[in-house]
């Protein structure tokens, strides 16, 4: 699939005053009125910008947040050139990825390939996920309501998922990939207040039905995963669904389930370098395993961040930096793999980059972020695993808006 350069306005000078931005936005800049978020579920905290649950959980706590969200949405809708440009890729996606509206009984997956079932479900959950944040920059129901549509739909019909051939324990990776993406884009819809329009109106009836379709994915794939063997991208990408779950259900123990799996698996495949050989060279010799688990860190240190816990990010003397600094100098010619990996090492940056760059902020996160690149359609090339267009809603959104 051809490739277009993810050309921002002034990209290279944005980033250098990335130090300027943090010291100039606050959370009030961003903050829906407090009368509209009392209305909702949940408690607001003491600044009253956001609800934190009577498990403790803040909601929309996904990946993104209520301040977080209407940052990119103000910033786009007040035609901030690279915010904006970020967006038309959201409307990329909505416009041309059509739901079949084939929600399946069984979602049949193919390993090594990616077949129409397959396609229907992650491609539903990425639109639902794109609709989420159209619906949230807009205000415009339409979007809210198509977004339900395909959570309902999925929700209602799903009940297993099996393999056409081979590997049968793939189910369990194609559940932990899907999941999050189902879960962020209905963390949206329920929780979140446009700054204009109603809320999304998620229903009681439409949450049991919900967490019903999180569970079955949870309870009999997910939780599978880490009896596989494969402690890499596997064992990362089911602990980064286990978080996401544990946030939508304000369930602790799935959640802390997820966290562990994290804390494990960032040592056990990543050295203090941040290479990675089981991704790079031993099992699959390419570049893109490698980004998938850096993705999948990345996410769930991000949610954990939300809920107050940023220790991921500095977990084992800052290991998924170190991940991201190995891939830099991997990037820039400085050092080689020991083996010869297939694909380009710069070409397709995945978005996971753009997540950690808004923490770390350093020279080799920023050197990815400003070598990333997408297809039309916003995905790092027609990848349909992990939830994308991070550049619109978390490039350059201060740390501070939380």
């Amino acid at each position: 699939m051809r490739k277009n350069k993810f050309i921002y306005a002034g990209l290279s000078g944005l980033l250098i005053l990335t130090g300027l931005l943090l010291a100039k936005c606050t959370k009030n800049a961003a903050t829906a009125p407090a009368a509209s978020l009392i209305t909702m579920q949940g408690t607001p905290d003491i600044n009253g910008n956001r609800f934190v649950s009577a498990a403790g959980f803040t909601h929309p706590g996904i990946l993104n947040t209520q301040n977080s969200l209407a940052y990119a949405a103000n910033e786009a809708n007040t035609n901030n050139a690279s915010r904006l440009d970020a967006y038309n890729y959201v409307l990329n996606f909505c416009n041309t990825w059509v739901s079949r509206n084939a929600y399946a009984a069984n979602v049949a997956v193919e390993p090594g390939a990616v077949n129409q079932q397959e396609k229907d479900f992650k491609g539903d959950a990425l639109l639902a996920y794109a609709l989420a944040l159209r619906w949230s920059k807009t205000g415009d129901a339409q979007y809210s309501t198509h977004c339900k549509q395909i959570l309902d739909g999925w929700a209602n019909a799903f009940r297993t998922m099996s393999v056409t051939s081979g590997q049968t324990n793939q189910v369990d990776l194609e559940a932990s990939w899907a999941t999050p993406t189902f879960a962020a884009a209905a963390e949206i819809i329920k929780y979140y207040q446009p700054s204009t329009g109603a809320a999304g109106g998620w229903t009681t009836a439409e949450n049991t039905q919900f967490v019903t379709f999180l569970n079955r994915l949870k309870n009999q794939y997910i939780v599978n995963t880490t009896s596989t063997g494969y402690n890499n991208n596997w064992y990362t990408s089911a602990g980064y669904a286990l978080i996401a779950i544990g946030v939508f259900e304000d369930d602790r123990t799935v959640y802390n389930s997820g966290v562990t799996i994290i804390d494990n698996v960032i040592p056990q495949e990543m050295n203090s370098t941040g290479y990675m050989a089981g991704e790079v060279c031993i099992n699959h010799q390419d570049y893109v395993h490698y980004q998938y688990a850096l993705t999948g860190i990345s996410y769930a240190a991000n949610i954990c961040g939300i809920q107050g816990d940023l220790s991921i990010y500095s977990a084992t003397s800052s290991r998924l930096l170190a991940g991201f600094q190995w891939q830099a100098n991997l990037m820039e010619g400085n050092l080689t793999a020991a083996c010869t990996p297939s694909g380009s090492k710069t070409s397709p940056i995945w978005p996971g980059i753009f997540v950690a760059n808004r923490h770390y902020n350093s020279a080799e996160t920023n050197y990815i972020a400003n070598h990333y690149t997408t297809d039309p359609n916003g995905l790092p090339g027609g990848d349909l695993g992990f939830l994308s267009w991070t550049a619109y809603t978390h490039f350059n959104v201060p740390t501070s808006v939380n």
